[in-house]
Order: structure tokens, then sequence, then C-alpha cells
């Protein structure tokens, strides 16, 4: 534990990427075998469930610090983090402990079937003998929380550079439902397995959003246009007869998609395609709203296979035959992708081409751009035609010309605390807009992003004297300030109040010129749902 808590420390305390690489390698090439599965798991978001809830633990490290709850729950409230509350407040320590991050975790595990009385005295027990960052690690490990601005692409760069063993490899290794306590650091990382290499993607390519007036980029017949498509972008491979699904962000979700199971006998071995995974309810393209019913969902019932099947709407081939062609022009790839959906196999699988299309002015692709909303897309992607499928964020011949966001005026109703540099400042707003019927603001969207820094300790001024009701760090305030609300998709909600869901929601301005009977209703907000 106390190297893993000395990591810890060394991740919290620098935002440079280079030295969280630094960091992790030196202690993926010195710890025990055992601590290394299990830091690799906690990194990778594989952690046991809570063995006590947060109700009692903040009861019990207030017991032991001897202050009020109310005076806890108000420090948590600020510090934003409830394992570093109970880190801060529990009296300070020189102590340190022996005990292996393995052999803690095994007690956690175990700790879930004891009585409460018997998890206090452990608990107790532990905070006690723990010097501050080890008791910080140890009680995140407990509130089943771990997150510390290392994400799991920066773990396996590091476990890279300290195995030698390929990012790709290991991140596809590190896949699955394997269990920490079951496995060992040789079976995990070190055994090679042939079938390591068949689900290896290639980098993905991204492209810049356009940054000065589409006319400049030239010729328009050199281009091609396409919808872009608000959905998951990914990777679909298919080679000796295994089928592999990867999310941009690197991971594996083959077994969240069974549709595409069907790709293994109609798509030939060999072959990646390049693609965005996509609602399909009802034959035609859905919202994001009726994605995310698919996304975090260990398992896939037939219940919601038929009310939310997805499609893979694809735009580039980059294996073909079980030849990479990423070096061969757009243009190429393009007609080699387009043999394949078009052959008669296909027809019965969940397989659409995002259609490639020509203009004769950049005017013409203006106008397609105006109606992207109605194709269910975020705007258009404009590839030049002779250009190569290169690696990572390049500009030049990869663009994306996004729609105008969706706007609409609201009302400040309730504010909390924000994080990090913010906790101090009233930073996270809730917008209303009117019910006319009732002649009542309600809720549809939060938001916290969007202002200055100085407009942001201004509201939080204001805030702070015109406060209606306090509920935990929620705060009701006067309705008085007006605020045009930006976003960039929305759908139809039953979880929401206002019957609406938004995407992306965030302060466009700050509308200072504006009253709240000025600000929109619930009609309005509806009217823009296509």
């Amino acid at each position: 534990m106390k190297l893993f808590a000395e990591l810890i420390r060394t991740l919290d305390s620098t935002n440079k990427t280079t030295l969280k690489v630094e960091a992790l390698t030196h202690y993926f090439e010195i710890a025990p075998d055992k601590d290394k599965v299990w830091a690799i798991a906690i990194l990778s978001h594989r952690r046991p469930p809570r063995p006590v809830n947060t109700t009692l633990l903040r009861e019990w490290a207030t017991e032991l610090a001897n202050i009020p709850l109310w005076l806890f729950e108000e420090s948590y409230h600020i510090v934003g983090d409830l394992a570093e509350t109970i880190a801060l407040i529990i009296p300070a320590s020189d102590a340190t402990s022996d005990k292996s991050l393995n052999q803690f975790l095994q007690e956690i595990i175990e700790l879930k079937k004891l009585t409460d009385m018997e998890k206090k005295e452990y608990l107790h027990e532990n905070w006690l003998e723990l010097n501050y960052y080890e008791r910080f690690v140890f009680s995140k490990l407990i509130t089943g929380s771990f997150r510390i601005g290392v994400s799991q692409k920066l773990m396996t760069r590091a476990l890279s550079k300290a195995t030698n063993i390929d990012e790709d490899i290991l991140a596809y290794k590190l896949m699955g439902n394997w269990e920490p306590s079951k496995i060992s650091y040789t079976q995990l990382i070190l055994e090679e397995n042939e079938e390591d290499y068949l689900s290896k993607p290639y980098p993905f390519y991204l492209a810049y959003a356009l940054e000065n007036e589409v006319k400049e980029l030239g010729d328009v017949s050199e281009w091609s246009v396409e919808h872009k498509w608000d959905g998951i972008r990914s990777q679909v491979i298919i080679r000796n007869n295994e089928l592999f699904v990867w999310s941009r962000g690197e991971e594996l979700v083959t077994d969240k998609y069974p549709e595409f199971q069907a790709f293994i006998n109609a798509v030939p071995n060999g072959t990646v395609m390049d693609g965005e995974i996509l609602p399909f309810p009802k034959g035609e393209i859905g919202t994001f709203n009726d994605l995310q019913t698919r996304i975090g969902r260990k398992t896939v019932s037939k219940a919601l296979l038929e009310k939310t099947p997805v499609i893979l709407k694809v735009y580039d081939l980059l294996e073909w035959n079980g030849k990479d062609i990423r070096n061969s022009s757009y243009k190429e790839r393009r007609e080699s992708l387009k043999s394949l959906v078009q052959d008669k196999d296909i027809s019965e699988t969940p397989l659409y081409l995002s259609e490639s299309l020509a203009f004769n002015s950049w005017e013409e692709v203006a106008e397609e751009r105006r109606r992207a909303r109605e194709e269910r897309s975020e705007g258009l992607m404009l590839k030049k035609l002779d250009s190569p499928y290169l690696v990572g964020r390049k500009k030049g011949d990869w663009w994306k010309w996004k729609v105008d966001p969706l706007t609409i005026d609201a009302v400040l109703t309730y504010a909390m605390r924000g994080h990090g540099r913010r906790s101090n400042l009233f930073t996270d707003y809730t917008f209303g807009l009117w019910d006319e019927e009732k002649n009542e603001l309600v809720t549809f969207a939060k938001a916290y992003s969007g202002l200055t820094d100085a407009e942001f300790r201004k509201v939080d001024a204001w805030i702070k004297k015109n406060t209606l009701e306090r509920f935990g760090p929620v705060r009701s305030v006067t309705p008085h300030h007006v605020f045009e609300i930006a976003f960039e998709g929305i759908a139809e909600s039953k979880r929401h109040k206002s019957g609406v869901a938004t995407r992306f929601p965030r302060i466009l301005r700050w509308r200072q010129d504006k009253k709240i009977e000025d600000a929109n209703t619930l009609e309005d907000l509806k009217a823009l749902i296509p």
C-alpha cells in the first residue's frame, strides 16, 4: 500500500503527462506482481463492490474525528471528494502500514460480509494506522470511486514502457471480464497469445473543426462531403472468423453490440472498417439519447435489442483482404468499401454505407450543412479525395463543419459549488423555462461552463446574497438572471421533468439585457425537436 499511495501522491501532484507516465512505469517495474494486477484493475475501473454505504462512512469518520456531522458535511461540500474529506478530518498520523495493496483489497472484499460494528472497527483501526495519502487511497478503495486524472490509455502506455509489449496488444489483454483476485500478472500481461494480435485496431484519424471560410479549402471537386453522424466512433475488425469492435476511446465493446455478429459470415476475413455506431429504432436513425439506453449496460436484453437496435454507418476501410490500405487515397478506399457494402451477403446485416456526396460549389455544401439535423447528423465531414488515412489529429485533409448549436434563453434557478479551483464558488447552475399553463419555471438543463472567471465571481456573489433555500450543497435562488444556453441536440425524454433532454448544454452568454419574463417557454424548447 505504501508504494501505491506514493504513486497516487505523484500522480495527484502533476498535470504533466510525461511525469505521470514515468511514475506509473516506475511502479510497474518495482511493485509486487499481485499489487500490479490490482493497480491495473483500479486504473481500468475494475474495483471491488463498495462494502460500506457512504452514510455510514460519513458518520464513522465524524465520530473518529470527534466533530459534529454538520461540520463534516460542510467540509465535504467544500472539498468535493468524500475520501479526501475523510483523510483530512481524521487526526493526523505519522504511522504507515506494511500491508500490501493486494492484502488491503482482499480485506475490503471480505469486509462486505461483516456486521456494521465489525466494519466500523476495521475502518477506525486502519484510518488511525495510515498516514494521510495511505488513508486517502484506502478510503478511495472503500468508497468504490477512484478517479485521479489517469486514463486507462495513459496507464496502458506506462505498462507498455515497463514491459516492452505493444500498447494495442495490452489494451486487448486488459479487456474482458478478468478478475484481479483470481488472475496472475503473468497470465494477464506477460503470456503471449496469438489471439492478442487478431483484435489489433489501427490508430484513429481525427479531424479538426473548420477554422476559416469553407471556400478557402480550394476546388470543391477535390473534396468528398459526408454527414457527421452523432453516435459512437468505432473500428469493426473481422479476422480469422472473429469479430472485434473497438470504440474511439480504445475500449473493446464487442459484447455490447451483438447485432454485429452477423458480420462474421458476411464480411471477408482481413477487413477493418471505420464507422459510427448509431441507434436505429423503427428502421431509421435515432438520437444519441436513444443510444444512451445501450451505453454502459453490462448485459443487453432481448427487449432492449428490439427497442433500440443499432447499425454501423461505415465510412472508411482500413484493411482489405488482410492488407493495410491506409496509404491508399480516400477515393480508392471508398471504392473498395462501396463494393463491400453492395455485396449481396451484406444486405441482411446492420451495415450501412455513409454516403460520400459531391457538389458543384461550396454554396451547395453550405446548404447541405443547413439541413444536417433533418438527416440526424451533427453537420458535415470534409475529406480530401487524395488523402491517406493518417494517425491522430492532423490539419489539412479532414475537417469537421458542425451545425450551429441550438439556443434558448433560460432562468437561473439553482446553484452548486464547483470543483477544483472553483470549489469555493457557485459555478454549477440549473436553469428553468416557463410552463405557460402553470406560470412557473420548470428545470430543463444544467451547465457549468461558458462564463469568464470574472462573470463567475460576479454571479457567485449574487447567489450568496439571494439564496432562498438550501438543500445540502444545492441552493435555490431568486429567479432574476437570464442566460442563453446552447446545446448540440435535443430529444423527448420521460426521465426529465421538462419532458426534454438536451445534449452538451453550456452557457453561451449572460443575458443581462433581459428580464425573466423574456425567457423562453417549454413549448419553445419542444418546437426545436426535429
